[in-house]
């Protein structure tokens, strides 16, 4: 199946995205009359080039929530859940993982081995992250692109422990039939494209490399501003 790309890069659809998200936040400061405090939150690594410009423009503090994808126990590349470093977990609702085609023990063993990745992860990025109070504050979760949808509604369900006034998905492109599904997840859902046609975010770019650890701490260093 043939793409047209969307985007030229990650860094690019975040400058685009970037301004979709003021435009929403001074819209609903408008219809309140209260101003909206903003945390930027990426899915790290590819999250991180598209939420800085989002923090850069709304001069907003930039996070992290990592989740990461439950492989299958017989298929790695297959994703039956997400979870976050913290543990909060997100199934993929899919009758054909359930229990019946594997053993709990295998199950669970896939489970620790996401939430292993996710902990190290966040261990070796969280040094460079700001100190946050999202209590109150609109939190705008921000990925490079949503397929499943699975690992942002697993960070949304995480963040969510930490009392928000709201939870903004944010992403250049995901499948339109999926839409609505992650309504469940956050007060606003905002996507610049919704291919109805989707098999890879890759797709949907010209340049879209993989972001190493190294480049994701980069990322975070260039704070809009410092907490």
């Amino acid at each position: 199946m043939l793409y047209n790309p969307l985007f030229q890069n990650r860094e690019a659809a975040g400058v685009e995205l970037a301004q979709a998200i003021r435009t929403q936040l001074n819209k609903q400061a408008v219809e309140t009359g209260l101003k909206p405090i903003p945390i930027v939150y990426a899915l790290p690594r590819g999250g991180l080039p598209v939420a800085l410009p989002v923090a850069r423009l709304l001069d907003c503090p930039l996070n992290i929530e990592v989740a990461k994808k439950i492989s299958h126990p017989q298929n790695e590349e297959l994703a039956i859940g997400a979870v976050t470093a913290s543990g909060s977990v997100v199934w993929s609702d899919n009758r054909l993982f359930r229990f019946k085609f594997y053993s709990r023990e295998k199950h669970q063993a896939s489970l620790n081995t996401a939430m292993d990745c996710a902990k190290s992860l966040e261990a070796q990025l969280s040094p460079a992250c700001p100190q946050v109070n999202p209590q109150g504050a609109t939190i705008i979760l921000v990925d490079d692109g949503i397929a499943t949808g699975m690992t942002i509604a697993a960070a949304a369900t995480s963040l969510r422990k930490l009392n928000p006034a709201q939870i903004w998905l944010c992403t250049p492109v995901a499948p339109e039939k999926l839409i609505p599904w992650l309504h469940k997840w956050g007060e606003k859902v905002i996507v610049l494209a919704t291919p109805t046609s989707f098999l890879s975010v890759s797709n949907f770019y010209v340049e879209f490399p993989q972001v190493e650890t190294q480049q994701a701490l980069e990322y975070l260093q260039q704070q809009p501003i410092k907490g």
